[in-house]
């Protein structure tokens, strides 16, 4: 892609955004993203700690990532790799954003296999699993002010502005004192496994992935609408040390104020 064709615009503390021309453009951006978190973090401090998200963005990133030469193998093998959220499912499961991750892309790059962590765990219901995750990212991802700072958090946004699975209205919203956590989602009748508001706004640097015009509405009033964080829970995330940025496609930049339809 050619990034001279690159948009960018800067929403102060809701985060700078940049607009590629489709979603293959912003898929590509995603991987210059990972790569870069892993190989500085790995550079500085000798490990990596990124946290992926489910969507089909992230599952063309790591179509990509299987097949690039970067990065180098010694960065690969030094990376711990978790999700954000997750539905209760087996790893076989379509629905699994891990059990898609590992299918896509995990399984064909250099990165040991006791790095990577699904939250997913069979002989375990979601509470459990939830405190168990937490144990394990505070083992691995090194604290800054108390709170597992991650290098890199992936996070996509629904079309009602949820992201992870922190749902609108939803009691995981209010979760401050704990960083994994189940979470009810009414409207589909099920739990979910989601990290908090507390360990997302801890990491170093978070990214959203958004594209399709069918997004474009919520994803003006998320950045340029008065804060109705309960109704939409993107709003939450603001990084206390890290930096908060969106890569979108035109489809869903189409209504933004400063996107390439309102030049």
């Amino acid at each position: 892609m050619s990034y001279d064709s690159l948009t960018t615009l800067d929403y102060g503390d809701r985060g700078q955004v940049t607009i590629a021309a489709n979603a293959e453009g912003v898929a590509n951006l995603a991987v210059q993203t990972f790569a870069t978190a892993m190989t500085t973090a790995w550079s500085l401090r000798g490990r990596a700690a990124i946290a992926l998200s489910g969507g089909s963005t992230p599952k063309r990133m790591g179509e990509l990532l299987a097949h690039s030469d970067f990065p180098a193998i010694d960065a690969w093998q030094s990376t711990d790799i978790f999700w954000g959220d997750e539905r209760w499912v087996p790893l076989d499961n379509p629905e699994s954003n891990a059990g898609v991750a590992l299918e896509t892309f995990l399984t064909k790059v250099p990165i040991p296999i006791e790095k990577i962590h699904p939250m997913y765990d069979p002989e375990l219901d979601e509470a459990a699993a939830a405190a168990i995750y937490q144990a394990l990212v505070e083992e691995i991802v090194e604290p800054v002010d108390g709170v597992p700072a991650f290098d890199l958090i992936f996070l996509g946004m629904g079309d009602d502005g949820h992201t992870a699975s922190l749902f609108p209205y939803t009691k995981g919203l209010d979760i401050r004192d704990r960083l994994a956590a189940p979470n009810y989602v009414e409207k589909f009748d099920t739990t979910r496994l989601t990290f908090t508001t507390t360990l997302i706004n801890g990491a170093r640097e978070v990214v959203f992935l958004v594209t399709g015009s069918g997004k474009a509405a919520r994803l003006k009033e998320v950045l340029e609408g008065p804060i109705e964080a309960d109704r939409l829970p993107s709003q939450l995330i603001r990084p206390v040390h890290g930096s908060l940025r969106w890569l979108i496609d035109q489809g869903a930049a189409s209504e933004l104020s400063g996107g390439p339809f309102h030049a």
